[in-house]
């Protein structure tokens, strides 16, 4: 049976009394354990978010216990429920606000798909307006989704390159979001 660490070391050389590794991997699990998350919520799965940052789930072992309420200090941002369309602008405007890198989960069905509200008035899912790394599917989700997209959001962070963001590939998704 293999033995479980919390964190793995990144790949490198070590020898007596030194570690060294890539500056993209020192990076990259720097950034994993030192998420800020910008909680957007709207609706019912704002509270089980609330449920996720208490002690019984303790979102804090994962570095992300700090939650950031100004776009400019954060660099994970949560969208929670549902979203009107006269709302957009502000949910992409906070987005625009983020310094870079940043990362994007939709928490529940309404952020995702716009839920059970097919109307005229609710925009059907955040992707439409910003680029969306990791989805929790749900009606509300439980602390134990909110906290595996989280882990996903971990994992995409720890293996980013750091010119990923550089790339024509990467700027090309941005212009389909009219972002610059």
């Amino acid at each position: 049976m293999k033995e479980v660490t919390i964190v793995d070391a990144p790949q490198g050389h070590s020898g007596s009394g030194f570690f060294a590794t890539s500056f993209d991997e020192a990076i990259g699990l720097a950034r994993s354990y030192s998420l800020w998350p910008l909680p957007f919520a709207t609706s019912c799965c704002g509270i089980e978010f609330m449920a996720t940052m208490g002690a019984h789930y303790d979102i804090s072992r994962f570095g992300s216990e700090r939650p950031s309420f100004s776009p400019r200090q954060a660099d994970l941002l949560m969208v929670m429920g549902t979203i009107a369309k006269k709302m957009a602008p502000v949910v992409k405007q906070v987005y625009l606000q983020m310094a870079e890198p940043r990362w994007v989960m939709a928490v529940g069905a309404c952020a995702s798909s716009g839920g059970i509200f097919d109307t005229y008035s609710v925009l059907q899912g955040i992707d439409r307006i910003i680029p969306v790394d990791v989805y929790v599917p749900g009606c509300p989700p439980r602390p134990e989704q909110i906290i595996d997209g989280l882990m996903h959001i971990q994992h995409l962070a720890q293996n980013e390159k750091l010119r990923r963001r550089n790339t024509d590939e990467y700027q090309e998704l941005l212009a389909s979001y009219n972002i610059q």
